[in-house]
């Protein structure tokens, strides 16, 4: 049948509700398949509404233009699509489902609304996976961190103060600035919800690494990271990562080398988000004309360390 098939052809000639979700969708929506039992037809969105079902947040029946993934992993061949996004089909798929996940969080729905509505068929498989892709649990991640601990150290250094903070699982902040009281505010207004100490002999040696890396060390870049993002802030992110010391790349490369080259100022805005100054090296990207363009912790900063990369 169209739904089990997903056939996008049937799209727009009626809709499907899942009873246990009151949720419905269109018959090619990506999310997982509910039993035959729990499955109700209906002739429009209309119909659906009226008999008290909400439309799903993912495949957006009432939306329509066509669907957002027909022209990703069901028409490209998988190598191709591999090639253009750098990940395989499901991995894109996984990517958007979690994407989607953390849009509904932060929109204040509840765990359960937000899980239904980003496509998780159960509870037990978002737990599973929670961890690794928001760093904390779901409810944590909606309350803005809360239940989580994150401690922090400031440190001088030949660029005025540097703050490390982290989590259980690794570094989720590196900032620098002139006064690290401001610093240590910026932090708590980013995690407002989360257990926030300062209690720099924890991450004193992290600290150090990260103040030796200037000096050429490349230990840094084993420490763990705990960062979250988009789909395309992380693929930025990790490209970033690949700069060698003492080279630049431009913002037009970047976007050329993830195959999205009009992307230039999403990879702008990518390098202005990242959390983990240094680590991330966004320092390493700058204008197509050799301008040092913009830096979160200040174009002074961005090219005092680019020169010292370059020694």
């Amino acid at each position: 049948m169209a739904v089990e098939g997903r056939d996008a052809a049937a799209d727009g000639q009626f809709v499907f509700a899942v009873k246990t979700t009151g949720v419905y969708c269109r018959p090619s929506c990506p999310a997982r398949r509910p039993l035959k039992k729990n499955v109700r037809f209906f002739a429009n969105c209309d119909e659906a509404e009226a008999a008290g079902f909400r439309a799903c947040q993912r495949c957006k029946p009432r939306d329509t233009s066509p669907p957002r993934w027909l022209d990703r992993p069901a028409s490209a061949p998988r190598k191709t699509f591999r090639k253009l996004t750098g990940l395989t089909p499901r991995q894109f798929e996984e990517h958007k489902q979690w994407d989607e996940l953390k849009s509904n969080l932060r929109k204040g729905a509840d765990v359960t609304t937000a899980m239904l509505d980003a496509g998780f068929g159960s509870s037990s498989r978002l737990y599973e996976k929670a961890s690794a892709s928001l760093g904390m649990t779901p409810a944590q991640y909606r309350k803005g961190g809360r239940g989580t601990t994150i401690r922090f150290g400031t440190a001088a250094c030949r660029l005025g103060h540097l703050l490390l903070a982290a989590s259980e699982r690794g570094v989720c902040a590196v900032k620098m600035g002139d006064d690290p009281k401001a610093l240590a505010a910026q932090l708590r207004e980013e995690f407002p919800e989360a257990n926030v100490m300062e209690d720099r002999s924890s991450v004193q040696s992290w600290i150090d690494l990260v103040l030796e890396s200037w000096g050429g060390s490349p230990a840094a870049q084993a420490l763990p990271l705990d960062i979250r993002g988009t789909l395309f802030q992380m693929r930025v992110w990790h490209l970033l990562r690949r700069i060698p010391r003492g080279e630049t790349r431009s913002y037009s490369e970047v976007a050329a080398q993830l195959k999205q080259p009009r992307a230039v100022r999403a990879v702008a805005q990518a390098c202005a988000a990242n959390p983990t100054a240094l680590l991330v090296p966004c320092h390493r990207v700058i204008r197509q004309d050799g301008n040092l363009s913009g830096y979160r912790w200040s174009p002074d900063r961005k090219a005092t360390l680019l020169e010292m990369e370059r020694i």
